[in-house]
Order: structure tokens, then C-alpha cells, then sequence
């Protein structure tokens, strides 16, 4: 991957078996469920009003730009 730097956790067991199976839950792999939660974490964190601008993903992990007629039928259908 361009511009990633690799760095390593020492995660316990049994978070890592979690994350493990929450990612076959999801349909992605825990790559991507980590860098997600990573993402959404430090996007509220550095939100003034604390509001997550994290993008969309998909319950695959792939991102997702859902056009305004689509968002309007997923809230108000």
C-alpha cells in the first residue's frame, strides 16, 4: 500500500478472536474493520462538535456514496 507506514499491536487474545469474528460478521476482513474503527475514532475525536465524518462503508468494508434520493429512501421508507 502507498504512503502506509506498518506498525504492530500486541492485542489480547481474546479482543483479537472478537475482531476476528465480527469481520467475517461484516464480510471484510479485520484489516479493514480495524482501519475503519481507527478512522471513525480519530475522525470524532478531531470533530469540534464531536460528529464522525468518517466515510460510508459497506457492511463488506467497501467504501459507499449513496446519492441524496437513496439516503432519503433509507430514512424515510
Amino acid at each position: 500500500m502507498k504512503g502506509a507506514i506498518r506498525t504492530s499491536l500486541d492485542i489480547p487474545a481474546d479482543l483479537h478472536c472478537r475482531i476476528h469474528e465480527a469481520a467475517q460478521r461484516r464480510g471484510c476482513s479485520a484489516r479493514a474493520l480495524i482501519l475503519s474503527s481507527i478512522e471513525r475514532e480519530v475522525a470524532f475525536e478531531s470533530s469540534a462538535q464531536g460528529r464522525v465524518h468518517a466515510p460510508l462503508v459497506s457492511d463488506k468494508g467497501a467504501p459507499v456514496n449513496p446519492s441524496h434520493d437513496q439516503i432519503y429512501d433509507v430514512l424515510f421508507s
